[in-house]
């Protein structure tokens, strides 16, 4: 199984976020497209995501994980420490080739692993409430709705979700 031969490693050299930076403008361009998102009306959105973001946004508390597949990456994924027990995953990425293979739950289960091991209690994301599709397979691995929110500055409403550490098991 392709699935049993990816790998998923912390990525801390900033020579690597270029390549990073573009498995996530790749895999969410598909949703920029879909929702009509753009630099104007959504300019944070991951689709436009830049090396720069990346660059800035590291610290201790914020760890990079890419999943590679023959040492290509195909997914991403942020890990960020909120508190002693919240801690955030973002900028879930898997490049579109690759999806419906099991790779995006391979990813939140080590993040749920990782976050378990660092002492975290909770999971938490924030995600785009109209992607019901996404939402419905967050749901699937044990995520549940905590709040939605509008911004003004954003084109679509926040959903916020959460879910314990317990080990990820897939309905």
């Amino acid at each position: 199984m392709v699935l049993d031969k990816s790998t998923i490693r912390e990525i801390s050299d900033p020579a690597e976020f270029a390549g990073s930076a573009r498995v996530i403008r790749n895999s969410f361009k598909m949703v920029a497209e879909e929702f009509g998102l753009t630099r104007e009306n959504a300019p944070t959105h991951p689709s436009f995501l830049t090396v720069r973001w990346l660059k800035e946004k590291k610290s201790d508390d914020v760890k990079y994980f890419g999943l590679f597949l023959d040492n290509r990456q195909i997914g991403f994924v942020v890990i960020e420490k909120s508190d002693e027990d919240i801690y955030w995953v973002e900028k879930l990425a898997v490049i579109p080739a690759y999806r419906y293979g099991g790779f995006g739950a391979k990813l939140v289960g080590f993040a749920i692993d990782y976050i378990r091991g660092h002492g975290g209690k909770k999971v938490a994301l924030g995600m785009m409430n109209e992607h019901t599709v996404l939402k419905n397979w967050y749901k699937k691995l044990g995520f549940r709705e905590i709040s939605t929110r509008k911004y003004p500055h954003l084109p679509f409403t926040v959903c916020y979700m959460e879910r314990d550490t317990a080990p990820l098991v897939i309905r």
